[in-house]
């Protein structure tokens, strides 16, 4: 029998279980993956099942993390995201948390895309650390894109997102996420990609402020290209603010829409 063991093939001359594969080609493996399940019992396989051996605390090449990653999202998925140009524009707390999504997710290009510091204030809801205070966003965002999965092709862009430079910026990508804290900058990023680039697709944020109901936060199918996360009504302003669980929230909204996008199921 064949069995797939990080994508190589081993053939058997007798029927075995996952334990036995695992202590006749990695036997200091302690996590097992069965087809795409963590496994912790012994199981009988059958000719072409899947396992994925890991050892806890090794980093694994890039090889190997590709193997985890298809065996998590089967490798028709895989496939799509792993070859998907994705550019976020903002990376406070809806871009850094939908960068971070994205990577895990082993998406194959982030272009990042903001000309703010790291300061104190962002850290309530944001994917920094005290040690990135004072840093580019960008930069420090794809420093932990790369301890995360460093895999990842990262392209940052230091830049004031204006009318004249939009289509420059974004020209080279497959989806736009905008995740802008300023209301014109929101407006004016949709509003020349709907006019400027129609045939591509973005996923713009509105109402994800204070800590109102979760079930509130929504995303709706705008226009055949355009797509809205939040809850349309809890813009910050003074006494709303924005908050980690909330904004969380619409991030993996936002992120979850893109690979909707990549997987072409459009609709919200």
């Amino acid at each position: 029998m064949n069995i797939y063991v990080n994508e190589n093939i081993y053939s058997f001359e007798h029927e075995v279980t996952a334990f036995e594969v695992r202590d006749a080609i990695k036997k200091d493996a302690d996590i097992i993956i069965f087809n795409g399940f963590i496994i912790k019992e012994d199981i009988a396989l059958k000719d072409n099942d899947k396992i994925v051996l890991i050892k806890r605390g090794e980093i694994p090449t890039k090889q190997e993390l590709e193997y985890l990653l298809v065996s998590r999202h089967s490798p028709e998925v895989h496939e799509k995201i792993k070859n998907a140009k994705v550019a976020i524009a903002g990376l406070g707390g809806l871009g850094s948390n939908v960068a971070v999504l994205l990577a895990r997710m082993g998406i194959g290009k982030l272009v990042l895309v903001d000309y703010d510091v790291v300061e104190p204030s962002n850290l309530n809801r944001q994917q920094y650390f005290l040690k990135h205070i004072g840093m580019r966003k960008t930069d420090a965002l794809a420093q932990i894109i790369a301890d995360i999965n460093p895999f990842v092709t990262v392209q940052t862009k230091n830049v004031f997102v204006e009318r004249d430079n939009i289509k420059f910026i974004f020209s080279d990508v497959d989806v736009i996420v905008e995740a802008f804290d300023n209301p014109k900058s929101k407006a004016t990023l949709v509003n020349e990609v709907l006019i400027q680039m129609s045939s591509k697709k973005i996923v713009a944020s509105s109402g994800v402020g204070g800590y109102f109901s979760s079930n509130l936060i929504k995303t709706k199918r705008v226009t055949e290209n355009f797509y809205l996360v939040g809850d349309g009504f809890s813009q910050a302003r003074p006494g709303l603010g924005l908050m980690a669980p909330r904004v969380s929230i619409a991030a993996s909204h936002q992120a979850n829409m893109v690979i909707r996008i990549l997987l072409s199921q459009d609709e919200a």
